[in-house]
């Protein structure tokens, strides 16, 4: 097409005095009609009350539980007594809370899920105790519990790993679930300092208890010092991709490997922040160099897309040890692709999404 005074006429006629809100692409028409108001006005990311992707805030009593017509609820989960270097993931929601401008349109995979589905952010588990953690898991595992009765698929902010037990206890309680778990170590360690309950053994305690499928679980991004620790998901048959394996594989071949292993069931998809390099993501308890870059992270998790995505969490984001917000922006990113996925997971009926 030549450019010419014909040509800058008409892109004068169809663009010149219009707003912001008047999209003529009719895919781009349906993001636009319900971000903008009359006259092209949109809300400004930096006002209002802070949520979970700027999604709507739901209270959700803790006793008498209504969640409504809810097809997802976003969950936070301030609770780090489980870490074993680092603390802080304790208010890793409140950081995740705080970042504006994530979404509300996903390009790549052609959503915009806060208006697709019918999501809320339902505030934090009403935690009894700060000091203990088995009962703060039986906390946990009670509110999720409530979510899954309902009906509704959890999507939790952490905290540290160890949230992710209780909530597959309930996930997988009917059936044993399988999982897409990116993370620098492949949290499967034993008793540790007279406790099993910790952020380094979530799924080894959660295939103990006979919620999650060894055969069906992909561990990517896996590196660092700790990996005698790791000997339980070899033996229990759960694949292992390490971090220098992924150049090797190339993104396309670790997407292609974790359908196959994940299959057409239901899946949970866990994502600690350390599985990123800390070069993206320092505000972490236990960084390892030598991590997935945020490009990488995005392209795998798009890549389950279709896959049956029944529950999803991130974690591992501790704010105060990073001085430029660059980690809870990362955390919140890969929220939101979780929420993408969900868009298209057979979990939710095709015909019941949208607002």
């Amino acid at each position: 097409m030549a450019w010419n005074e014909k040509e800058l006429e008409r892109l004068r006629a169809r663009y010149g005095s219009g707003h912001g809100g008047e999209m003529i692409d009719p895919r781009f028409r349906k993001v636009a009609d319900r971000i903008f108001f009359e006259g092209g006005r949109c809300a400004a990311p930096y006002a209002g009350i802070s949520t979970f992707l700027a999604a709507p805030y739901l209270p959700v009593d803790q006793e008498r539980p209504d969640f409504r017509d809810l097809q997802v609820a976003m969950i936070g989960l301030p609770m780090d007594l489980g870490a074993s270097n680092r603390p802080g993931s304790r208010f890793g929601p409140r950081a995740l809370r705080s970042i504006e401008r994530i979404g509300p349109y996903n390009h790549v995979l052609d959503c915009a899920p806060v208006f697709d589905l019918k999501v809320a952010d339902i505030g934090d588990v009403a935690f009894a105790s700060r000091y203990r953690l088995e009962q703060s898991h039986e906390d946990i595992e009670r509110r999720i519990g409530q979510i899954v009765a309902a009906g509704v698929i959890p999507l939790s902010v952490g905290g540290d790993h160890s949230i992710t037990h209780p909530i597959l206890r309930v996930i997988g309680k009917e059936r044993p679930v399988g999982l897409i778990h990116i993370d620098a170590h492949c949290d499967t360690g034993g008793l540790f300092d007279q406790t099993k309950f910790h952020h380094g053994g979530p799924f080894l305690n959660a295939v103990l208890d006979g919620v999650l499928d060894p055969t069906r679980t992909i561990q990517i991004g896996i590196r660092g010092s700790s990996e005698y620790l790791w000997e339980f998901s070899y033996n229990s048959g759960m694949t292992v991709i390490h971090a220098e394996d992924i150049a090797k594989m190339g993104i396309d071949g670790v997407i292609e490997k974790a359908r196959v292993v994940v299959g057409d069931g239901p899946a949970y998809l866990s994502f600690d922040i350390d599985g990123l390099d800390p070069a993206f993501a320092p505000g972490t308890g236990t960084p390892e160099i030598g991590g997935l870059s945020t490009r990488e992270a995005q392209a795998i998790v798009r890549g389950m897309k279709g896959m049956n995505v029944v529950g999803g969490d991130v974690v591992e984001v501790a704010p105060q040890y990073d001085a430029t917000a660059n980690t809870a922006h990362a955390g919140a990113q890969m929220l939101f692709e979780i929420l993408s996925l969900m868009v298209f997971s057979p979990a939710i009926p095709a015909l019941t999404k949208g607002n």
